[in-house]
């Protein structure tokens, strides 16, 4: 049956799959049998065994982009006004970016270096953005809300 992740926690290694049929199966990381790992959107073709989904593997990335991907907007943000939390505001994570712009205004009270280090981080989320696909970008930071590297 084919179906779409719902939810996947990898702490304890179990998800929820909506099946085409309209019901929900949980299931379990050791039945995932694709090489990427498991990320609410993907689209699944797996088996039902006493309403738990086994030998489950990832068909397509389940994201339809249609050119409005918001990789590039936010790894420029991050490049050239990341210090100030401009990408984090972007993707929607506004706790994190008035954490990035209070660190770094107020890090010039401590000689910079927390500033400098808001900088670092800012300077590596805009190569982690750049060196994603768009699909990837989109299923961790728009869609996952992965809002730390």
């Amino acid at each position: 049956m084919k179906g779409t992740i719902l939810n996947f926690n990898p702490a304890s290694r179990e998800g929820v799959i909506s099946g085409e049929d309209g019901n929900r199966y949980s299931f379990e990381a050791q039945e995932w049998k694709s090489a990427v790992s498991p990320a609410p959107g993907s689209q699944v073709d797996f088996s039902i065994n006493g309403g738990a989904a086994t030998a489950i593997y990832q068909v397509a990335s389940g994201i339809t982009l249609n050119g409005n991907s918001k990789k590039l907007p936010a790894a420029l943000l991050a490049f050239f006004l990341g210090c100030f939390g401009a990408h984090k505001f972007y993707l929607g994570y506004t706790g994190q970016g008035i954490i990035m712009l209070l660190v770094f205004l107020f890090g010039f009270i401590l000689v910079g270096i927390p500033s400098l280090v808001i900088g670092v981080i800012a300077f590596i989320e805009f190569i982690i953005y750049l060196t994603k696909s768009d699909e990837d970008f989109e299923r961790t930071y728009v869609i996952g809300k992965k809002a730390w590297f």
